[in-house]
């Protein structure tokens, strides 16, 4: 973690901690909110964020230090977004953060702020403090796009961002760390 930050087995829960929906509750959540923003034409983004050495931590040094790091990488999410917007825990290693009423250009300011804080943390096992490979994709939804469909655009931005498996028409944004998906 950064020098600022303790050890994710020994920090204590963030302020205004709220428990990190389970795929299942995610799923619900982002079905809800995709059928607000149709009904209401409003904007809807979502942020991926996927912690690319979390299973090499897990392996090397249990998986309870693996699990107190993505809570970690959850409260310091929590920390850079709005009260009513949830962050989900759709697979092992990655978290999605579910940004009501954001529009492009406002989940791409979250996506950079968020980014840019989870890049300072640094994991401290067996003497040595190691960053995180963090990487982040950002999917805007549009009419039509299911949640299914909303989150493999977030996840193939996010591999785009760190050159892995990048889907056609997946592009990163300039400088490279931001996923963003192509154009329709």
């Amino acid at each position: 973690m950064a020098a600022s930050d303790r050890d994710p087995s020994t920090a204590p829960a963030p302020a205004g901690w709220t428990a990190c929906l389970s795929a299942e509750a995610l799923a619900r959540r982002l079905d809800e909110e995709i059928n607000r923003a149709g009904r209401q034409g409003t904007p809807l983004s979502c942020l991926l964020v996927t912690i690319g050495n979390l299973e090499e931590l897990s392996r090397e040094h249990g998986a309870e230090l693996a699990e107190r790091t993505l809570e970690y990488v959850q409260g310091a999410l929590l920390r850079q977004l709005r009260a009513f917007d949830r962050i989900g825990r759709p697979s092992g290693n990655e978290l999605l953060v579910v940004l009501p009423g954001a529009d492009g250009p406002r989940g791409e300011t979250v996506a950079r702020r968020a980014l840019a804080r989870l890049r300072t943390i640094k994991i401290e096992a067996d003497g040595r403090r190691r960053p995180l490979r963090v990487s982040v994709g950002l999917a805007d939804w549009r009419e039509g796009v299911g949640s299914d469909e909303l989150m493999a655009q977030a996840r193939a931005a996010a591999r785009a961002e760190t050159g892995v498996e990048a889907a056609p028409g997946a592009v990163a944004t300039s400088p490279p760390a931001l996923g963003r998906p192509g154009p329709a």
